[in-house]
């Protein structure tokens, strides 16, 4: 039987959800979806089968007929749908953030301690990347030593008129953020993000950005954000070690020579670049709650520690200077 999930949030990211599930990945199906927006979320439907449309999360939670819950809806409503999930004990896949403060991750955290066990996935797909799980089953291997420094760089072609300064942390640095902990297997300790000369085509943001990241055994992480480059949607790693260095490699499928000239193609979006990542990631959680068993993805911990690290890093954005990231104690939940 496939799985049944339920899908609240049918926006940009929710319908690309959406067709992956039915169109691409096996074992589950889509059995109701919902929106703040429900004509939406009737239009999205009208192209799904047997599925059924609730006039809220909440309604869709307490289903008989959802198995599993995605959470793409508006950030801010996250931590209210992941709280009635778990209330459920349904397992949850939320895209990121998990919750907008660390109060609120905080909060979800106690409910699946107080639970004894995960019902939480949060979205952070580079961690299904091939590139990136070739990168840390390198460092993994001790073959370049202990990592040094991790160099990072995430750069967007342009962003919409309403992208602010501190997005340049929140929504986009992020990612950088999480699988810099992941690659590193450990926190991260402080920060400090640093406005480089302004992008004349940036329309008064502070962009780019570099922000100069400490690990907790003093490991230095360096992430670039340049969202307004133009050539393209350009994600960049390597990793320093005592011993060698690693990279992820350039996205070419081909090698173009011509004209005395050698070139090669540049995704044009987080789409086209993490494609088959978004796909990994969704077949993998979905094999594993059909099994019976819980998420072994990105945590609410994991969740929890992104959230405090950009809460940081836009306080040292204010000021340029070194902020502490402070994340407590980690409960055994979460430990392995």
């Amino acid at each position: 039987m496939a799985l049944r999930i339920g899908v609240i949030g049918t926006g940009m990211i929710g319908t690309d959800h959406i067709r992956r599930i039915t169109q691409v990945l096996s074992g589950a199906e889509i059995a109701a979806v919902t929106d703040a927006n429900l004509d939406l979320a009737k239009q999205v439907a009208q192209d799904l089968p047997d599925t059924e449309v609730f006039g809220d999360g909440h309604d869709l939670i307490g289903s008989g007929q959802v198995d599993a819950v995605l959470v793409t809806s508006w950030g801010p409503t996250h931590e209210e749908f992941v709280l009635a999930a778990i209330a459920s004990g349904k397992p949850v896949f939320c895209e990121k953030p998990l919750a907008t403060t660390a109060e609120a991750c905080r909060r979800i955290i106690a409910a699946e301690v107080s639970a004894g066990c995960r019902f939480v996935q949060v979205g952070f797909m580079r961690r299904y990347d091939a590139a990136y799980r070739q990168l840390k089953a390198v460092i993994d291997s001790g073959v370049i030593g202990a990592p040094l420094m991790y160099y990072s760089a995430h750069r967007n072609p342009d962003v919409p008129s309403t992208y602010t300064s501190e997005m340049a942390v929140v929504d986009t640095a992020v990612h950088d953020f999480d699988v810099a902990r992941w690659l590193l297997g450990e926190e991260l300790g402080a920060i400090r993000v640093l406005p480089a000369k302004q992008n004349s085509l940036g329309g008064g943001l502070k962009d780019p950005l570099l922000m100069v990241v400490e690990t907790e055994s003093g490991v230095l992480v360096n992430v670039e954000t340049s969202v307004n480059i133009r050539y393209g949607y350009d994600i960049r790693g390597e990793v320093v070690g005592e011993s060698g260095a690693v990279a992820l490699a350039d996205r070419n499928q081909v090698d173009l020579r011509h004209a005395g000239l050698r070139s090669g193609g540049v995704p044009a979006d987080w789409r086209e670049r993490f494609a088959v990542a978004f796909d990994t990631e969704f077949q993998e959680w979905i094999d594993t709650i059909a099994s019976g068993s819980e998420p072994v993805g990105p945590s609410s911990w994991d969740g929890y520690a992104a959230t405090v690290v950009c809460d940081a890093g836009v306080r040292s954005l204010a000021t340029s200077e070194r902020v502490p990231i402070v994340l407590g104690d980690k409960p055994a939940l979460y430990r392995n």
